[in-house]
């Protein structure tokens, strides 16, 4: 988009080559950050200054030679106005040089956030306030049903909830509290954006079914928060036009519209373009699954926000953090870390890999919370190691197998004509894209993108100044180039998995012993010493047809079986061991 003639803006940071690179590990410097947080010194609470968010977009904005393209703000992150700042962003002066705006900025905006260091997306020091959303709800259950999700400590309710109770009079100063990516926003629209609805999804607070705040989320975090934040829009709303300031400084258009800007998991949706029944697996250090879903069923583990693009349909979003890392684990042990060893053991081995199965947690695990290895043979009996052959397999396709089942827990449905869309480092490996297309017995399909979300933007912009016309996304955005078709499933593929039948059924028992110890003076010290045990035991059965006709009835998706006599699941997310010690999920007997 060329910023003199284009007639929309989406998003707020604008990349360009080099120079920008160089700036950003400036900005980063000159704040005194550590790639660009603040890292407290519990370990828990992680924060940006405000400030350097401003200063990088003042400064990108006049960088000669930009190759210009949108990229959305990080999710959950808040910023938090003072009372007053609206007339601030009303008459920010043009006729300033750079230095002296960017030392305008500082003089003039530093004054306008009741929070100079806003939390982030990394911070994990709200979990008290997670109980309290959770119990306030009707249950750690109850807020996924409503909002899309349990209570998260990112997540910026609780981190309204926390600033509330542990700095009362920053929050009493505060007349706005906006996400990163509405107060991006804001900046460019020069009065203060509203939430969207998707990435509003990630606040712990709005209904994502009514699309309005949750009166019961708002009430338990804070009182009048209503309106400290303002009604939520749709993704595809024209704000309005682009503030003079930017017009008269940078040479935007005075036709510039600015269109609702959104987080970066909703922007990448948008960039790998899914549509209905599509599943986008991204294959990097921790595997992530995106899916479009019309009839969601939120859970425990993942998340479910309201489509950034369709105003009808929802997004779910499922993180795996034992993804590369761990098969690179397992290349190393079996094939000499040769992933042409690696691949050839994929190929030399049969679909289903005659019933063994294994589940590979080198570091606790997000979905489901689980440490540990476990591998169980064709007899349902955990064993302590398989051939070299047999582990590579049971490794990538128990992987997949649990994107699989878990996107089914959350409404997935593999309906005809379903894409697997493959992104990250592992995408280029045809072997383990092979495995990926057999268990979801679909064909997947290959996207060369750098940054789905920063093109996701550009496409979003598009589609805002459509939308009101009736036009659709996938409308928009027909003509882009398509993913490439890398692999189909195999023809024995259906009976080995679209006839096996998983039924899991999930025990959790926990034991916390939480010990707080609380100083207060002028400044608040908080010691909590936490030891959280966690047993989770899962069955699945699988009912398998082979060519023979021979039926077996095997354990394909056992994530721990009997393992609490020999090891604890541990993890120090109190709210989820509280919350769950009564979780029972019914199991469905296999036909």
């Amino acid at each position: 988009f060329d910023s003199k003639s284009t007639h929309l803006m989406s998003l707020c940071c604008i990349c360009c080559h080099g120079d920008a690179v160089m700036l950003f590990v400036y900005l980063f410097v000159l704040a005194r950050t550590q790639g660009g947080v603040h890292i407290h010194t519990d370990r828990l609470t992680v924060t940006s200054p405000v400030l350097m968010w401003v200063q990088v977009s003042c400064r990108l904005l006049i960088i000669k030679h930009l190759k210009v393209s949108l990229s959305p703000p990080q999710q959950h992150g808040s910023v938090f106005w003072r009372t007053g700042a609206s007339e601030t962003l009303k008459h920010l002066d043009p006729d300033h040089n750079l230095e002296q705006l960017l030392h305008l900025s500082l003089c003039l905006l530093q004054d306008s956030f009741s929070v100079s260091d806003s939390p982030v997306w990394m911070d994990s020091s709200s979990s008290k306030q997670c109980l309290d959303l959770e119990a306030a709800a009707g249950g750690a259950e109850r807020l996924a049903e409503i909002t899309g999700s349990r209570g998260y400590e990112r997540f910026t309710g609780n981190q309204i909830a926390k600033l509330r109770q542990t700095r009362p009079d920053e929050f009493m100063d505060t007349e706005r509290i906006s996400l990163v990516s509405s107060f991006a926003a804001s900046l460019f629209l020069g009065g203060y954006a509203a939430i969207d609805y998707s990435d509003g999804s990630g606040m712990n607070l709005l209904d994502i079914r009514t699309r309005n705040w949750s009166q019961i989320c708002l009430e338990a975090t804070a009182p009048h928060l209503d309106q400290l934040l303002g009604a939520a829009l749709p993704s595809t709303s024209v704000l309005g036009s682009i503030s003079s300031y930017f017009v008269h400084r940078f040479g935007f258009s005075e036709s510039c519209r600015v269109v609702s800007f959104t987080g970066d998991n909703p922007a990448s949706l948008a960039g790998m373009r899914l549509q209905p029944g599509d599943i986008a697996v991204s294959l990097g250090t921790s595997d992530t699954v995106f899916l479009w879903v019309q009839n969601p069923r939120p859970a425990l583990e993942g998340h479910v926000f309201c489509s950034p693009v369709d105003q009808e349909a929802f997004m779910a979003l499922l993180c795996f953090k034992n993804g590369s890392l761990t098969r690179e684990h397992i290349s190393n042990e079996c094939a000499g870390g040769s992933w042409e060893v690696f691949s050839a053991m994929l190929r030399e081995t049969p679909l289903g890999n005659d019933g063994n199965i294994g589940f590979y947690f080198d570091t606790m695990e997000i979905t489901p919370p689980a440490v540990g290895i476990h591998r169980f043979d064709s007899e349902d009996s955990e064993v302590s190691s398989f051939s070299p052959q047999v582990e590579v397999r049971a490794l990538v396709e128990g992987q997949f197998l649990s994107r699989r089942l878990h996107a089914e827990r959350l409404g997935y449905s593999i309906l005809p004509g379903t894409r697997v869309l493959a992104t990250g480092g592992a995408s280029s490996n045809k072997e383990i894209l092979q495995v990926l297309s057999d268990v979801f017995n679909a064909p997947v399909y290959t996207i060369d993108l750098s940054d789905s979300a920063c093109l996701g933007s550009a496409y979003r912009a598009l589609h805002g100044l459509l939308a009101e016309s009736g036009v659709s996304f996938l409308d928009v955005v027909k003509n882009a180039p398509e993913p490439q078709r890398t692999t189909t499933p195999h023809p024995s593929a259906k009976q080995v998995h679209t006839h096996t039948h998983i039924h899991t059924h999930t025990h959790t028992h926990t034991h916390t012993h939480t010990r707080t110890h609380t100083h207060t003076d002028t400044h608040a010290h908080r010691h909590t010493d936490t030891q959280t045990h966690t047993h989770t035991h899962t069955h699945a059965h699988r009912h398998t047809h082979t060519d023979t006709h021979r039926h077996r009835n095997k354990i394909t998706a056992r994530k721990v079986q009997n393992c609490h006599k020999k090891r604890k699941l541990t993890t120090r997310k109190c709210k989820i061991s509280l919350k769950r010690s009564k979780i029972n999920a019914e199991t469905t007997k296999s036909p």
